[in-house]
């Protein structure tokens, strides 16, 4: 018998059994299925059974309804894929194996060399250095502490200039 079974925290292991044609998911009362969390909308989704398929069909929801994490209006939902309506994640249960995921690798592939430990204490001489110089790192250039520091320096040479004249003036003839 196929189930769904919330893995969401809070709400991990509670499930509900497909023993219906149609199958009402939300979050008040008169669904099927209710799920009382605010991401979930007050009539979310509805779960079909048409023979061996599971259709799993939108209605109109605000957070949305996924299956693998690709949002759909309507979708078969097969053993072990994960349907998430609002932040609420079910996974659909049979008594099958779960559908793998992904294809299985067939062949070996060839990955690029990366950088060697001797390249790295060289200073970044393969292909042209890290800058494209052959001279490892370059300095960075800062203008603004240059001008900064030249601003400063008028600045405190007004100030200096500025007391020596109130004290040369202050001081009585």
């Amino acid at each position: 018998m196929a189930k769904l079974v919330i893995l969401s925290e809070g709400m991990t292991g509670r499930s509900h059994e497909l023993t219906v044609d149609k199958t009402t998911i939300g979050r008040v009362e008169g669904n099927t299925f209710q799920i009382g969390e605010p991401s979930i909308s007050s009539r979310h989704c509805e779960i079909l059974l048409q023979g061996s398929d599971i259709l799993v069909r939108d209605l109109n929801s605000t957070n949305g309804t996924f299956v693998n994490g690709e949002k759909i209006t309507e979708s078969v939902l097969k053993p072990g894929q994960i349907l998430r309506l609002g932040q609420i994640e079910l996974r659909l249960e049979t008594g099958e194996p779960a559908t793998p995921a992904k294809k299985p690798v067939e062949s070996t592939m060839v990955m690029q060399r990366g950088v060697s430990l001797n390249e790295l204490e060289q200073g970044g001489t393969r292909a042209g250095g890290f800058d494209g110089t052959n001279k490892g790192f370059a300095k960075k250039d800062n203008k603004v502490n240059k001008i900064f520091l030249i601003v400063g320096i008028v600045v405190g040479l007004l100030i200096v200039a500025l007391l020596f004249y109130a004290f040369l003036a202050a001081k009585p003839k």
